[in-house]
């Protein structure tokens, strides 16, 4: 059935369909942006199609390449039993014009899942019925799923008090260690072309994820040295009864 679909979506909408791909036996399509709404709306209502059912929605980020943010569409249909994944690209190196249609009129589901790639990852629906941060504040500046996003940047909504104002030692921690979470964040993305950083290796990455013993953790060849097993779990018993309580029935 997965040709099926192809062979329909070439059919009707030729060129617009830039790359097809297999895998685990769910088809990929990548289209042109442009026509996404329209490709949205011919799988829905086509009858030998009938995705009838919208399953997820999601932005990710490639810096390195233009257009640079892909958005990914899954697809069910609950009465053909097949599925399909759908992708776009839009948005230049500063995520200008990372413009796309909404689907909610298409798939109601849609609305929260596009809200969310609006605030994690910064594509603007257009005809959304109510476009606006989801996840984090309305405050909040910036797309914290952009791959050029700082790992360590902080954005509280109350200043944080310093030490004369606490009149106690604060120690705050960073959000992350060096070698902790989002080592995307820490990639010079600005720089990746300069001479003094010519190839696409990150930037202050640390390379071997081994803790020192203070952090509480140990990996590789020293994860048992140190380290107690739990006692065995053992079921809770009752107090013993008395054999000679016992009732005789």
């Amino acid at each position: 059935m997965s040709k099926a679909v192809l062979q329909k979506l070439k059919a009707k909408f030729g060129d617009a369909i830039l790359e097809t791909h297999s895998d685990l036996e769910i088809e990929r399509r990548l289209v042109t942006a442009q026509s996404w709404k329209s490709i949205c709306q011919y799988l829905r209502d086509e009858s030998t199609l009938d995705f009838d059912m919208f399953v997820d929605l999601c932005g990710v980020d490639y810096p390195a390449r233009l257009p640079r943010m892909e958005v990914v569409l899954h697809l069910y249909s609950t009465t053909r039993r097949h599925r399909v994944r759908l992708k776009t690209r839009v948005g230049d190196e500063d995520m200008e014009e990372a413009n796309l249609d909404s689907v909610t009129s298409v798939w109601v589901g849609a609305d929260w899942f596009e809200r969310e790639v609006y605030d994690l990852s910064g594509v603007t629906f257009r005809g959304h019925p109510d476009l606006r941060r989801i996840l984090m504040y309305p405050e909040f500046q910036g797309h914290p799923l952009l791959k050029d996003y700082p790992a360590q940047k902080t954005q509280p909504l109350v200043e944080y008090r310093t030490e004369a104002e606490a009149g106690v030692p604060l120690e705050k921690q960073a959000p992350f260690r060096a070698d902790e979470g989002m080592s995307f964040g820490r990639f010079d993305w600005l720089h990746r072309n300069d001479e003094e950083n010519p190839t696409d290796e990150p930037l202050g990455v640390v390379h071997s994820m081994k803790p020192s013993p203070e952090a509480g953790y140990r990996n590789g060849a020293d994860a048992g040295a140190n380290h107690t097993p739990p006692e065995p779990h053992q079921p809770k018993q009752g107090p013993k009864q008395d054999p000679s309580q016992e009732k005789v029935s």
